[in-house]
This record gives structure tokens, C-alpha cells and sequence, in this order.
């Protein structure tokens, strides 16, 4: 399975007014800009995504709906409060490992430092081991052959926003 791990992009800073509930701050123009250039990154690295799951917060859930549509994807993206800030990864693994058929390839779309520390646990076995940041709108690839909570992953990239504009 590879687990490709998208942070959402750029939105209204946190205690903006009229924004002061935190899973209902949006994207900002220059955050959606970025995601269609990640998005074209994505369909120029020929990914393509047999689900999409995203955080129900509002600039989680506006980014996966931006990716789906770019590559044409929207059947594919469902909700998960496992993805939301303070997620459980357990939660997440289990839910995961019951999909019938397993996916091939899974994007998950969230927030930090829950990404990071999942990242970490995957890779390493400790979600707090490895000093991995994401960066809004960066894109992780992880390949496993067997999802567990612990160490089962391998990092396989981690691209930047930045890096994903020159592909595009």
C-alpha cells in the first residue's frame, strides 16, 4: 500500500476575527493557488488515488476537494474524524486495514503535527521520534506492506509546496 500524506494549504490564520472556530477557518486564494500547482505536480507524477480521506475541518476538506476535482477524482473522498486535530492513529489504522477492497494507494489530508507524528509512528515506531515537518501543502509518499501502529512504513519523499510549483 502507499500512503501519500498531504498537509492542507494556506488559511485564514488561527484567531482571525470571525474565524474564531478553529475547524471552520478556509483556504486562502494563495492556498488554493498552491494546491492547484501540487495538483498538477500529482497528475505529472501519475498518482492517482483509490481514496481520498481528509480531516472534515474546513481547510482540509476544501484541499482534498481540490485535489479530487483536479485529477478528477471526487468519488473518491470521504470524511474522517480520525484525521481531524487530536485523531486517534490507532483509530485511523484500524479503520484503514477494514477497507474492502484494500487500497493501492490512499491519500490522507490533515493537519500538524498530527501528519508529522503519524509519519513518525510509521516509520520509526515512535510518533515522536522522527523531527519530520510538514509544511502547508506539502505531499509525503509512505510504502508499506502491512499497516500497523508501530514501525511498518518506509519514507519513500517528502516534497515541499515549493517543489511541487517547479513540477507543475
Amino acid at each position: 500500500m502507499n500512503i501519500y500524506i498531504l498537509r492542507h494549504g494556506v488559511a485564514v490564520e488561527p484567531g482571525t476575527p470571525g474565524f474564531e472556530n478553529d475547524s471552520e477557518r478556509p483556504l486562502i486564494p494563495k492556498g488554493e493557488r498552491r494546491l492547484r500547482s501540487a495538483a498538477a505536480a500529482m497528475e505529472k507524477l501519475e498518482l492517482s488515488f483509490d481514496l481520498i480521506l481528509s480531516s472534515p475541518f474546513l481547510r482540509a476538506r476544501q484541499t482534498a476537494e481540490i485535489v479530487a476535482g483536479e485529477l478528477k477524482l471526487k468519488k473518491q473522498l470521504k470524511l474522517s474524524d480520525e484525521l481531524a486535530p487530536g485523531g486517534s492513529f490507532k483509530a485511523l489504522i484500524q479503520k484503514l486495514n477494514e477497507l474492502k477492497p484494500p487500497p493501492e494507494n490512499i491519500l490522507l489530508v490533515g493537519h500538524e503535527p498530527y501528519l508529522s507524528r503519524l509519519i513518525s509512528l510509521l516509520v520509526s515506531g515512535d510518533a515522536d521520534a522522527a523531527a519530520i515537518e510538514m509544511k502547508k501543502g506539502g505531499l509525503c509518499k509512505l510504502e508499506t506492506a502491512e499497516l500497523r501502529p508501530g514501525q511498518c512504513a518506509r519514507l519513500a519523499w517528502l516534497l515541499t509546496p515549493g517543489q511541487m510549483e517547479l513540477m507543475a
